[in-house]
C-alpha cells in the first residue's frame, strides 16, 4: 500500500509539476513591458466619438426621415419645458447610428441557432437594427397610407399619429415581417438614447435633455452635489465636446 501511495503520489507530483513547466515555457514565449512614472499610453491610438455634423440623412430615405421625425415628436412631444425629441435631434442620432457599427450589430454574436429570447435576454434574432428599421418604417408606411386614404404618417393630425402609435405599442398593428409591438420598442428605445446621450452623437441639441433633468453631463466633479437631494443642481451641464462658449471665435 505504502510502495501504491508513494507512486500515486510521485505520479501526482510529476503531473504538477510538469505543468508548472510547461506554463513557464509558454509564458516565456511572451514579451514584458516595464512601466514606470507614467502611463501605458501613446497619442492617437484612442478611438474617440466622431461629432454628428448637420448634413444629408446617411441612413434613412427623405421618407423615412419625415416617418421618424413625426413618430419621435410624439413619443416626447414638445411642451412649455422645452423642445421635443424632433428639434432635440432624435431622428439625426437614430439615422446616424443605424449608418454606423449599431446598424449593422458590430460587436455581437449573430450566429445561429436564432430563438426568441426571454425578457432579460432581448432582442435574439437574426435582423440587425439597420434591418429592421428599413423592413419596419416600410410596413408602417404601407399601413398608415392604407388606413388613412393615401396619406403619410407625417400628413397625419396628432391624435392619429398618437393611435397608430399605441396601436403599434398593444400589439393591435402587426407590421408583416417585424411585429408591430417589437418595432414601438425598438423605436421608443432609440429615441430615448436620442434624448439623452451626449449631444456628440447628433441627439440631445444643445443639452435640452439633461437640462429638463438636472442632469451636469461630462463634467470633471460634482462630489459636493451627489449627496444633495431635492436641490437643482446650479450649474449647466457639459458635453463631451465641451459648451459652445468655451469655443474659440
Amino acid at each position: 500500500m505504502r510502495d501504491g501511495v508513494f507512486q500515486a503520489r510521485t505520479s501526482r507530483r510529476g503531473l504538477l509539476s510538469s505543468s508548472a513547466l510547461v506554463l513557464l515555457l509558454g509564458a516565456g514565449s511572451a514579451s514584458a513591458r516595464i512601466i514606470s512614472d507614467g502611463l501605458p499610453w501613446s497619442p492617437g491610438t484612442a478611438t474617440p466619438p466622431v461629432p454628428v455634423r448637420p448634413g444629408p440623412w446617411l441612413f434613412f430615405t427623405a421618407e423615412e426621415a419625415a416617418l421618424v421625425e413625426a413618430a419621435v415628436d410624439r413619443l416626447i412631444p414638445p411642451d412649455d419645458r422645452g423642445p421635443g425629441a424632433r428639434d432635440a435631434g432624435c431622428a439625426v442620432f437614430i439615422d446616424r447610428q443605424l449608418a454606423g457599427p449599431y446598424g449593422r450589430s458590430a460587436g455581437l454574436y449573430m450566429q445561429p441557432p436564432f430563438m426568441p429570447g426571454a425578457a432579460t435576454q432581448g432582442y435574439q434574432m437574426p435582423d440587425t437594427p439597420a434591418t429592421r428599421y428599413r423592413g419596419g418604417l416600410k410596413a408602417l408606411a404601407d399601413h398608415v397610407k392604407a388606413a388613412f386614404a393615401g396619406k403619410s404618417f407625417a400628413e397625419l393630425s396628432a391624435p392619429d399619429q398618437d393611435k397608430v402609435l399605441a396601436g403599434l405599442e398593444s400589439g393591435s398593428i402587426a407590421l408583416p415581417g417585424v411585429g408591430g409591438a417589437q418595432f414601438f420598442a425598438l423605436l421608443l428605445e432609440n429615441t430615448r438614447e436620442g434624448f439623452f446621450a451626449d449631444p456628440i452623437y447628433g441627439g440631445n441639441r444643445d443639452m435640452v435633455g439633461w437640462k429638463l433633468i438636472g442632469f451636469p453631463g461630462a463634467r470633471y466633479d460634482y462630489r459636493d452635489w451627489v449627496e444633495r437631494h431635492n436641490e437643482p443642481y446650479p450649474l449647466p451641464p457639459v458635453s463631451i465636446m465641451g459648451r459652445p462658449e468655451w469655443e474659440e471665435r
